[in-house]
């Protein structure tokens, strides 16, 4: 019996696989002296941030109000150095950066994006606040602000998705988008970090829900389970690929409800007040305060 040439096999795998029109449009070329983006380092500055805005219930549970300057001080400085150094990364790695601009004058631009982005942790606090109130008082089966922070996915994912849009309106590429994507794989909840969000935002349950990157939500605004703000068909360019760019998606104005497996596609408008129930499409506008149902 001959002996199974493995040797052969496995050399013209390597063969095939580095053949350059095998990997067109599916390789990162990495530049000496660029940094890559890191998915654990990224978890670790959501952990890092979660425990500034919430602290005492995420980080250090040990904190008292002897102790807080402390340690949302040393957490604020490791913040800022890691967020520095990925959202460097995610500047060098942005493949449609044409301006050739040197890793320094990058990194001093990374520097003042992460100082921004300290900068705007309060007001963020603030109205994340705001997100908590609107999920204890909307569920009667919440007994706390507590257990709404520790528990609710909700929370997770608007969390992730207010520190995602904060560096995505300062054009950090890629990094907000790994961020949302993390609480989406974390919660089932996918909101895009391009969306444009209110205050007492709240999302009952979660699972399923999609918020796509055009979608404008006004205060006061309460999804459910399997919600879609999504698009309809998109326009395609002369070569039949997607046209990138184009307002696509819903805007829901204040004190909206939307129930559960709702989906709503394209740019309407869903007026103040409106409830839209459960398992209804829709693709036209819906005027403030009327309120939506399948038909018995």
């Amino acid at each position: 019996m001959m002996p199974f040439n493995f040797t052969h096999i496995l050399t013209q795998a390597v063969d095939e696989l580095s053949d350059s029109e095998s990997y067109k449009g599916l390789f990162h070329q990495h530049k000496d002296g660029e940094p890559l983006p890191s998915a654990p380092v990224l978890r670790e500055i959501i952990e890092l941030a979660r425990a500034i805005l919430f602290p005492g219930y995420y980080g250090n549970s040990t904190i008292n109000s002897q102790t807080i300057h402390y340690h949302i001080g040393v957490n604020i400085e490791k913040l800022f150095n890691l967020l520095t150094d990925q959202i460097l990364a995610g500047l060098c790695f942005n493949v449609e950066d044409e301006c050739f601009d040197s890793t320094q004058t990058k990194r001093e631009r990374a520097t003042q994006i992460a100082t921004e982005f300290v900068a705007k942790l309060p007001g963020m606090r603030r109205i994340l606040a705001t997100d908590v109130e609107a999920a204890y008082k909307g569920d009667p089966a919440a007994q706390s602000y507590g257990e709404v922070i520790c528990c609710y996915p909700a929370i997770r994912a608007i969390t992730n998705y207010r520190i995602a849009h904060e560096l995505l309106v300062q054009d950090v590429p890629l990094i907000p988008r790994i961020i949302t994507e993390m609480a989406h794989s974390e919660t089932g909840i996918d909101i895009h970090p391009g969306a444009q969000i209110g205050s007492y935002f709240t999302i009952d349950h979660g699972t399923g829900v999609v918020i796509g990157a055009t979608t404008i939500i006004g205060n006061n605004v309460k999804l459910y389970q399997g919600v879609t703000l999504g698009a309809k068909s998109f326009p395609l360019d002369e070569d039949g690929k997607p046209i990138k760019g184009i307002i696509r998606h819903p805007i829901l104005e204040d004190d909206v409800i939307i129930y559960s497996n709702a989906t709503i596609l394209g740019r309407i408008v869903i007026g103040k007040g409106a409830t839209v129930g459960g398992n209804i499409w829709v693709t036209e506008d819906v005027p403030p305060g009327a309120r939506i149902v399948q038909r018995k």
